[in-house]
């Protein structure tokens, strides 16, 4: 089964991914994660991305697809997998579709993890830090005093990627890019709609009822 996992940031991505591999014993594929495999490999394509990280530009789509393809065709692959932060755009969407079918391949569902921007602003603002590198959650693992660690004493702070207005401009940037692409799935009966507010066992559930 080739899988497609999209979701905000905050939606619990990761969390299904990994209860998805234990079930069904493929892979998940994160983007990031090959293409600095590719690059520290050394592998011919992981040559030709370092040129433009190296550069501080924009890894080019082709070669990006071109990472994909050399993944997708490992052993544990041949079940299929879980491909996570990619596609972004509509582009790289038709450009994957090309990719697989000149091997035979298709993708079988998009799963689409969806939550309310309320909810997860709530969830990506609510961690705190500690000098002395503990982490707290206001609603999933709180303080006894608020601001205070419960360790050493000390003010709390927030990372400045996890304050509301960073967090609203990655959710902006998210919905702008993903909207095309939930269409463009969509259009072609693969997309799979998931409420992501539940447990994580719930939203579990029916990711595995939607793409049995």
């Amino acid at each position: 089964m080739n899988l497609i996992l999209l979701g905000p940031p905050g939606a619990g991505k990761g969390t299904q991914a990994k209860k998805m591999i234990d079930a069904l014993q493929i892979p998940q594929i994160s983007t990031g994660d090959i293409l600095r495999a590719a690059v520290k490999g050394g592998t011919a394509m992981g040559i030709e991305a370092k040129k433009y990280m190296d550069a501080g530009q924009l890894v080019p789509d082709s070669v990006v697809i071109g990472i994909i393809d050399d993944r997708l065709k490992e052993d544990d692959c041949v079940k299929g997998f879980i491909l996570d932060g990619f596609p972004r755009t509509v582009d790289q969407a038709a450009s994957l579709a090309d990719m697989l079918e000149k091997g035979g391949r298709k993708i079988d569902h998009v799963v689409s993890i969806e939550v309310p921007d309320g909810d997860l602003l709530a969830r990506l603002t609510g961690r705190w830090m500690c000098t002395c590198g503990a982490s707290f959650h206001k609603i999933f693992n709180p303080s006894k005093v608020d601001e205070v660690c419960d360790l050493c004493g000390a003010n709390l702070y927030q990372r400045d990627d996890d304050k509301e207005a960073a967090i609203k401009v990655r959710l902006e940037n998210y919905h702008n890019q993903t909207a095309p692409l939930i269409d463009f799935y969509n259009s072609r009966s693969l997309l799979r709609s998931i409420p992501g507010t539940g447990s994580p066992d719930d939203i579990y559930t029916a990711i595995m009822a939607v793409i049995d």
